[in-house]
């Protein structure tokens, strides 16, 4: 697959958009645009100048790849909405096995962005990417596609790719849900919330040069039972975030 392809996005969402914007970038040719409510489609259209479909019986038929950026429920059903016998689609999940679009082509796959990615945000970030398929003369092919928009991209089978997914949600998903917890606490203590964003990003930064063990710090790792106290005292009308500190807690305290 050369640089001047043809692309179809099938879905008008976060990772439509950002991936859609990236193969742009990268020298590919987004021909057309698909999803259920036109407003979306011409949206994301407008954006990718390029057409866009709300039916996908009017899909473009003779694309050198269709990304299907969909829900896993919209993916299960796609093969029984559209046939594309002999032309390559690839699905965007990290918890979708590869299998699941058989049905729409032989010649199916997957790349997996394995990032949060959403739509309004610019510049684009770093995305390493996953890639497999369900025929081998197929998985070459996806990962030039890959590599023309990531600098790290990996194979991964759809064992692999889950389990991946299930780490991505613990560290993006789990911890932006304590970021959440602990701004909301700030608000109504009256306390700056934005003091910890130094805080956030050098505990991130950190992990490139150690181990997510060695970077442990805090109360719990020190054993420091005075201090566990008065915290515990000061949330204690904070059932959510109790409950949240306590466990985490604990856990850190067994790998002492």
């Amino acid at each position: 697959m050369n640089k001047d392809m043809q692309i179809v996005i099938i879905g008008s969402g976060n990772v439509a958009t950002v991936l859609g914007g990236k193969l742009q970038e990268a020298g590919h040719r987004i021909v057309q645009v698909f999803s259920r409510r036109p407003e979306h489609a011409m949206r994301l259209a407008n954006e990718l100048q390029c057409g866009h479909v709300s039916k996908l019986a009017n899909i473009y038929n003779a694309a050198d790849l269709y990304i299907a950026a969909l829900s896993d429920d919209a993916l299960r059903t796609l093969g029984s909405q559209i046939s594309l016998p002999g032309k390559l689609i690839v699905h965007t999940s990290g918890a979708t096995p590869k299998e699941v679009l058989l049905k729409v082509s032989a010649n199916s796959g997957v790349l997996y962005p394995l990032q949060s990615l959403r739509k309004e945000l610019r510049p684009y970030p770093e995305i390493p990417i996953l890639v497999d398929a369900n025929l081998p003369e197929d998985l070459e092919r996806i990962a030039v596609v890959a590599r023309s928009i990531s600098g790290q991209v990996q194979t991964a089978d759809n064992d692999t790719r889950l389990k991946l997914h299930v780490a991505a949600v613990l560290v993006n998903n789990f911890t932006n849900h304590l970021y959440v917890l602990a701004e909301e606490y700030c608000r109504k203590e009256g306390a700056d919330f934005n003091m910890l964003l130094p805080l956030i990003r050098e505990t991130a930064d950190r992990l490139s040069r150690i181990p997510p063990r060695d970077a442990q710090t805090g109360p719990a790792i020190r054993g420091d039972a005075a201090t566990i106290k008065r915290h515990l005292e000061l949330i204690g009308s904070y059932k959510d975030i109790k409950e949240v500190y306590t466990l985490i807690t604990r856990q850190i305290q067994s790998e002492r």
